[in-house]
């Protein structure tokens, strides 16, 4: 983009002041705040997105509709907009549309694990309808009864709403969209296979990395375990020689029973080596049982247009 510093860091403190006012139920001021953005960057994907999370929670569906259909149009790589979309158009009951959005969410990035559990729950929807239509039609046929109740007794068995929360509802420092670079998709899980893009050079690099790590506290803050998770790289070394599959059950076991988490970065420092890169920063961690500041380190690696987590330590 070929701005400063000084830029980048307006930008996040921009971001940041919508998410507080978002986070602590002032929406008429944090769409004021977007809005007064976006009018010096109408295209600007992380304040739409916002936007479209703010008019979502003030109860303007239409247009927070609008908001992220038009979203969609703009940066199409982006599967965020479309997660928000389907779960808007299953709150009026619009299942089609749901899927449609949903799958076009996966289609951009089939690692999008909150898109895969939302679309699952729209196909139980439209199952649902199906069987009440096909009992309504055929009341004498037995296989129909059992069919229909056992979907029905799945969403009541289910504590969650039937549909995951928007992306990003209240993230603690950037919204989950939070590339540098609009045209890469916000939060994909890492693949050994992806291969190592070149080296972007200075403040570049930098911004990138800040991106990076205010998207993993969003994503951690909004309990989003796809996109939490999938900042960590493949060969990311949990601590402690803790095997990968027993750390990620042992960090779903802390982060999703929790009625509220917010993680907010301070203090960054980052520096970057070629495709590596450290970021070290104080951690403010909330929640409804702990609250904790921490020095915290992460070192990351360049991997395609992403950077990753391949070590995390506490106190360094």
């Amino acid at each position: 983009m070929g701005v400063g510093t000084s830029l980048a860091w307006a930008q996040t403190e921009d971001y940041a002041e919508v998410n507080r006012l978002l986070r602590s139920g002032q929406l008429a001021e944090a769409l004021v705040k977007a809005d007064q953005y976006l009018a010096g960057k109408s295209r600007d994907p992380q304040m739409r997105f916002l936007k479209g999370v703010i008019l979502t929670e003030s109860g303007k569906t239409q247009e927070a509709i609008s908001t992220f259909s038009k979203l969609t149009e703009d940066y199409p790589e982006l599967p965020e907009p479309y997660n928000n979309l389907a779960v808007l158009f299953a709150g009026q009951s619009q299942f089609d549309k749901a899927r449609a959005a949903l799958e076009m969410a996966i289609r951009t990035n089939p690692s999008y694990a909150t898109a895969h559990e939302n679309l699952g729950d729209v196909y139980a929807k439209l199952a649902s309808q199906a069987y009440s239509k096909a009992l309504q039609l055929d009341g004498a046929n037995p296989a129909v009864a059992p069919k229909l109740s056992l979907i029905r007794n799945l969403f009541a068995a289910d504590t969650r709403s039937a549909m995951a929360a928007p992306v990003a509802t209240a993230p603690a420092a950037a919204p989950v969209v939070a590339s540098a670079r609009p045209a890469a998709p916000a939060v994909v899980a890492g693949t050994a296979s992806t291969p190592a893009a070149p080296a972007v050079s200075g403040d570049a690099a930098q911004r990138e990395v800040e991106a990076a790590v205010r998207s993993w506290a969003g994503a951690w803050s909004s309990r989003n375990m796809g996109s939490y998770l999938g900042a960590y790289a493949t060969s990311f070394t949990p601590p402690g020689g803790q095997a990968r599959s027993a750390w990620e059950a042992e960090r779903r076991a802390r982060i999703e029973p929790r009625s509220r988490i917010g993680v907010e970065v301070n203090d960054l420092v980052i520096t970057v080596d070629a495709n590596k890169a450290t970021a070290r920063f104080r951690q403010e961690y909330t929640s409804d049982t702990l609250n904790v500041t921490s020095r915290k380190t992460l070192e990351m690696v360049r991997s395609g247009d992403r950077w990753l987590i391949v070590r995390e330590s506490t106190g360094s």
